[in-house]
């Protein structure tokens, strides 16, 4: 009797379990069973393996073969198993010295002639390893350099299963041929989903050559402001006015004047996309904010995550530490708009499905655009709108009060004047200008709030602002008296605070003024208070 194991990783959702792949070979007919709640692409994987071994010169073994995934109790599925399976496999035949296998993870797809194809998912599974205490991990050659994201873990890139059992069996490795120049390499079709990428708008917020400028946008004073307070302080966004203003210009230049992410804010994103399928080829680690927009047409479980079987991430998940952008906003249904409260306020989704518990990271700048009437033309001097008001007042209630109040400013986008378009005007702010402001001002909150385990502002409750960082005195009266007023929530003054701090952070304030807080409730309400609509103006 023969019997080897080593380990793979199985996804439930973006984290990873170790699994130990356990082979064993006894006398009989010769049959192959796999078991340990596979699923059918798993399952596949005898047909896979065994065509994969005897096309690299090994010899499969004519016995009773059965292959077990433990714990039996956690779902698996995919193709990533295959190369633990065929290693287990050569190991209980003693093909491979069973002793040098057992704390090794394994991850990558067998082709029928032995090359090792990647699959998606290789961070989150590596780090599963890594936190698991493995410290030798097996990938497909071509995710070598994601899976070395991950600090004190040797990982071996390999092509072909011929490779693996060289390096294993310390016989010489023998090479494999190069693609050929200038065709498309097919090992790099396990790695995204089709139909991803340029959708999502991913692939135009990593190329800085082709990043879109704020100098752009013409006009939109007002506009621009509370991009940049949204930005600075990661404040949820609502853009509301008649077409071919400038919302989704100003939306899409959003990404661009956010700060880079953080090692470990990277590793996090990194790992959604990974696992979606949508990183970028020859990127293996997204540094910068991702920007993702889905059609109105979107169902609640493409925004929010699920399908069959475990949840997979969606719109919210590929948005994380980024800008979700929901264009149209009133024409989405109220279920999928309704879906976005909880993960608003926790930063992440939990997703309940038969197969299993999953939650996905979602901590995203929300932007909400949005015509003031279906015709789009209800707040224009000039330019009838013929929408009777009970249909302006129907199509403007689309978007439920829970979910505005956790928008932290709305603001009325104006049309664009003739003079505006002509240049008469002062011209607005590049987005390197406007970027270098937003971290200055994403710096001084994080000095501020250093050891509290928060980084910007709207993360800070309204609690500890009122208690540990208080406004200036008699800077509050203004919002405390909409407040008993009923024009402001208690969650709502809570915002008031936090955008109150932002504007004092862009504005190298100590700490918000009567002015910063009149901006701050002006932003939110859209109610004029009497302050200029720039940061710093008049101060």
């Amino acid at each position: 009797m023969g019997f080897a194991r080593t380990c793979s990783v199985a996804l439930v959702g973006v984290e990873g379990v170790v699994v130990e792949v356990q082979a064993d070979l006894e006398p009989g007919v010769a049959a192959f069973t796999l078991v340990g709640l596979p699923d059918k692409s798993l399952t596949e994987s005898r047909d896979r393996v065994r065509a994969a071994v005897v096309n690299s010169g090994g010899e499969w073994p004519q016995k009773k073969l059965t292959v077990g995934l433990s714990p039996a109790s956690v779902p698996k599925g995919g193709s990533g198993f295959d190369l633990a399976v065929a290693c287990a496999v050569l190991g209980a035949s003693e093909r491979i010295d069973p002793r040098v296998l057992a704390d090794i993870v394994m991850i990558g797809e067998l082709g029928l002639d032995g090359r090792v194809r990647p699959v998606r998912g290789v961070l989150p599974a590596v780090l599963a390893a890594a936190d698991a205490g493995y410290e030798q991990v097996v990938v497909p050659e071509c995710t070598a350099a994601e899976a070395s994201l991950v600090p004190g873990v040797s990982v071996l890139g390999v092509r072909s299963l011929r490779q693996l059992v060289a390096v294993l069996t310390d016989e010489p490795v023998p090479d494999e041929e190069p693609e050929e120049a200038g065709r498309p390499d097919p090992m790099l079709a396990g790695l995204c989903v089709p139909g991803t990428g340029v959708g999502t708008g991913l692939s135009g917020a990593l190329d800085d050559a082709h990043a879109l400028d704020l100098a752009e946008v013409v006009g939109q004073t007002s506009a621009r402001t509370a991009v940049e307070v949204a930005a600075a302080g990661s404040h949820h966004l609502f853009l509301q006015g008649p077409p071919g203003a400038g919302k989704t210009m100003l939306a899409e230049r959003l990404p661009a004047i956010l700060p880079r992410l953080s090692r470990e804010e990277s590793l996090e994103v990194t790992a959604v996309h990974s696992v979606a399928g949508m990183l970028p080829p020859g990127r293996p680690l997204v540094d910068v904010a991702p920007y993702c927009a889905p059609h109105h047409s979107a169902t609640m479980q493409s925004l929010v995550g699920g399908g069959k079987g475990i949840a997979r991430p969606g719109a919210v998940s590929l948005a994380h530490r980024g800008v979700l952008f929901l264009d149209e906003a009133p024409e989405f249904s109220s279920q999928s708009l309704d879906s976005l409260r909880q993960p608003l306020e926790s930063g992440h989704v939990v997703i309940a499905r038969s197969a299993g518990v999953v939650r996905l990271p979602a901590k995203f700048l929300m932007v909400l655009a949005a015509n003031p009437c279906p015709c789009g033309r209800h707040t224009l001097l000039g330019d009838g709108c013929e929408c009777p008001a009970s249909v302006v007042r129907r199509y403007q209630a689309r978007l439920s009060g829970p979910l505005l109040d956790r928008v932290d400013l709305k603001v009325e986008v104006e049309p664009v004047t003739r003079s505006e378009l002509a240049g008469y005007g002062t011209p607005g702010e590049t987005t390197r200008t406007v970027a270098d402001r937003v971290r200055a001002a994403r710096e001084r909150a994080v000095a501020r709030l250093v050891g509290t385990g928060w980084r910007t502002n709207s993360e800070v409750p309204g609690h500890a602002l009122r208690t540990r960082w208080p406004a200036a005195p008699g800077a509050l009266d203004a919002a405390e008296l909409d407040l008993e007023r009923g024009f402001l929530t208690a969650r709502g003054l809570d915002r008031v605070l936090r955008v109150a701090w932002t504007v004092a952070d862009l504005a190298g304030h100590d700490r918000p003024s009567a002015q910063d807080v009149a901006l701050a409730l002006q932003l939110r309400t859209g109610i004029a208070r009497g302050v200029p609509m720039a940061i710093g103006s008049g101060t």
